[in-house]
């Protein structure tokens, strides 16, 4: 006998349908899995032959043939061992397959029965609304996660007589819901907090500006000038995920496998932190089945890159194009998958090998040929995608010893919500969120300069040797000082401010 039932597999962050066809006919007993199977789909056939005896069920010793469609995609992990599992129970007339064409399944079977949780349910229940599937069945640990897709009936269930149960009586069970706006509400927590930098009124100010218009942040200064501790508090005042970005952000943890212990959403901006040995595939995603890295990972959110002078030069290359598009493409010989990479980059380092070139107490014991090999490693075209450029400097003894709390981060989020709110009124009829995204019509549109602003940046390009990138990337950054202002108009003001975070060169 026949029997057909829906699953899904992952196509980078996409979800695809899969058909799985389990025939039972005569012959010497032997179970045989094609459709393109990874390695842990071809376990299956041990997993669901124990699951289903230890349910119950009777598993028919004839020939079993799983095909899964289409045959030329590939199908990798465990998910498919519970439509595996119903697929035999229904071709052996052992379960209701009415409702087999109608519902989409996903699950690993443990050796008991049980259900455990896959990874990537998400992104697959968004595929099985858009598909038109009247519902989804999924492991009891996957049933939060996926229900917050609105549209599409969710069941949780714990194991395969449990799902066999429901095949039978529908109506018996209650189909999960998920209460979005309280979903969203564990982001108030701030983190780590602003008001314990002590000093550098200037780092904080850029650090303003990058939350407020998504740019990119390079921190440069000697050891203990508070360059690290300025960079992870950056989190703590940036606006609160709105659903849609969260939603995006939570299908990338999800297909990544790290939602299993997160909840239903990811409802805090991430903050990825890869160490400086990190290779080019973990940071741009990558591998035989490719699988999101951490600037994917980091998507709406922020990457930090601490000590950016220890990184190999061309794993730093690897940024270029997402830190431009916005996204990541990886080719491999059977399929290009696209991975979406729209984050903040926000890098510290120290302006030479010893760290004090350009202070005024401790003195460098570099040579200029240690510290041109040391700058070396960052590229002029990296460095032109870095729109605020910070030289923080050691802390005076009065500031070091200073008992005063400085300006908490929830005053200064506030501040940045307002100028978020200038750029989206701004951009509600674009595809974008935030200044650091305009292209170059827009910058036409919303960047008119008068003449004093036009001198002034005219003067700067020729005095810095700015190009058109770096110009373009000045005119953003003056937008959004502008947008915190609350000023309609780019005045000569805001061109000044922004041309002082363009002023590290490269330093020799």
């Amino acid at each position: 006998m026949l029997a057909r039932v829906w699953s899904a597999s992952l196509y980078g962050i996409n979800a695809v349908r899969v058909g799985v066809e389990i025939d039972v006919s005569g012959g010497l007993p032997a179970t045989v899995v094609v459709g393109l199977p990874d390695t842990a789909v071809q376990e299956s056939r041990e997993r669901v032959k124990a699951a289903l005896k230890n349910s119950g069920f009777s598993f028919p010793m004839r020939r079993i043939v799983v095909n899964l469609t289409p045959a030329d995609l590939r199908k990798e992990g465990p998910s498919f061992d519970l439509p595996i599992s119903l697929g035999i129970l229904a071709a052996s007339d052992q379960i209701n397959p009415q409702l087999l064409g109608d519902y989409l399944f996903l699950g690993e079977v443990s050796l008991d029965g049980s259900l455990r949780p896959v990874s990537g349910v998400l992104p697959i229940a968004a595929a099985a609304a858009e598909m038109g599937m009247s519902g989804l069945v999924v492991p009891q640990a996957n049933a939060q996660e996926a229900a917050v897709i609105e549209g599409l009936s969710v069941y949780g269930l714990s194991s395969v007589r449990e799902v066999s149960q429901f095949l039978d009586q529908p109506e018996q069970f209650a189909r999960t819901v998920v209460d979005l706006d309280q979903a969203l509400a564990h982001q108030a927590d701030i983190g780590l907090d602003l008001k314990d930098v002590k000093g550098q009124a200037h780092a904080r100010r850029a650090l303003e500006i990058a939350a407020a218009g998504g740019h990119n942040l390079i921190f440069v200064g000697p050891p203990g000038s508070g360059k690290t501790m300025l960079a992870r508090r950056l989190p703590g005042i940036l606006p609160p995920l709105t659903l849609p970005e969260a939603l995006d952000v939570t299908q990338i943890h999800s297909v990544a496998g790290l939602l299993r212990d997160r909840g239903q959403l990811v409802s805090q901006r991430p903050f990825r932190s890869p160490h400086h040995s990190a290779s080019g595939p973990s940071l741009v995603g990558g591998g035989s089945y490719p699988k999101p890295g951490e600037i994917s990972l980091a998507h709406r959110g922020v990457l930090f890159l601490d000590e950016l002078t220890e990184f190999k030069r061309d794993v730093l290359e690897f940024l270029r194009q997402p830190l431009e598009d916005g996204r990541v493409t990886i080719s491999r010989t059977r399929q290009s998958v696209e991975f979406p990479a729209r984050f903040t980059l926000v890098a510290s380092t120290n302006p030479c090998p010893c760290g004090y070139y350009g202070d005024p107490i401790q003195p460098c014991t570099c040579s200029p040929r240690q510290r041109e090999q040391y700058w070396a490693k960052l590229s002029g075209p990296l460095m032109d995608r870095i729109d605020l450029q910070v030289v923080v400097n050691r802390l005076k003894p009065q500031e070091i010893l200073q008992q005063g709390l400085g300006e908490a981060s929830q005053s200064v989020r506030s501040r940045v919500k307002i100028g978020r709110q200038q750029a989206s009124q701004r951009f509600q009829d674009e595809p974008i969120r935030c200044n650091a995204e305009m292209q170059s019509h827009h910058l036409r549109r919303w960047c008119h300069l008068d003449d004093a602003s036009q001198g002034l940046l005219e003067a700067a390009i020729r005095q810095l040797g700015l190009s058109a990138r770096g110009t373009d990337r000045i005119l953003k950054v003056a937008r959004t000082i502008a947008d915190l202002a609350q000023e309609e108009q780019i005045q000569a003001t805001h061109i000044a401010e922004a041309i002082q975070y363009r002023t590290i060169d490269r330093m020799t």
